[in-house]
């Protein structure tokens, strides 16, 4: 099969792909099964799946357009550990959106860049769902810029603003917002891993 040249493509997920890469290897066990949530390109999905290959990895969006894209690179990557996504929204009550619940559970869950670009509410859905599909010793890994009260962070100041202005529920949450929510859904941070651009890998675990 010819790879496509037309396919979305995120110079950000790009970016920091390898990044997040670095830290995932260090924070993640020798294997497990990870779903991804808000998948958007499939980039970050491709690349993990190809550097961890005792890791399952499955892709998701809560947008059913990004889904034949997202599943033309799965079929492009050829990796026996890379499903094909699912429609996912963090909100709806049961995960994925279509078809039966998921029938297993998760070592991990990876959602990257999503918290700013969506309403408030779907950090407690993301919290919510974590809590019912990790394992007991998973890990919920977030990524993405978060305001932290002693860490002022002009770039991330001014990117809020151009967030607000595209959509007013749309902006950087405040980690100590998102900490609370895990909380209330039976999580903990367990770590912190200052990223480039500002930006923040975290690490959650059941309570």
């Amino acid at each position: 099969m010819e790879p496509m040249t037309d396919l979305p493509c995120s110079a950000a997920a790009d970016r920091n792909k390898q990044p997040i890469l670095d830290v995932l290897s260090r924070t993640l066990g020798e294997r497990g099964n990870a779903l991804e949530i808000a998948s958007g390109t499939g980039q970050h999905a491709a690349w993990f799946a190809a550097a961890l290959r005792q890791w399952f990895w499955q892709p998701t969006d809560a947008d059913a357009g990004m889904l034949p894209a997202i599943a033309r690179r799965v079929a492009d990557a050829e990796l026996p550990n890379l499903r094909p996504p699912l429609l996912l929204d963090v909100m709806a009550p049961q995960w994925p959106s279509q078809g039966p619940a998921f029938a297993e559970s998760f070592d991990a869950i990876y959602c990257a860049n999503m918290l700013h670009i969506a309403p408030p509410a779907t950090c407690a859905g993301l919290m919510q769902g974590a809590a019912r599909h990790l394992r007991p010793q998973g890990l919920l890994i977030t990524y993405g810029p978060y305001f932290e009260e002693d860490l002022p962070a002009p770039s991330n100041q001014a990117f809020d603003k151009s967030l607000q202005a595209r959509n007013p529920l749309w902006g950087i949450r405040r980690l100590k917002d998102v900490e609370a929510e895990a909380h209330r859904s039976g999580l903990a941070l367990r770590e912190r891993h200052a990223m480039p651009a500002n930006n923040l890998l975290l690490v959650f675990a059941l309570a």
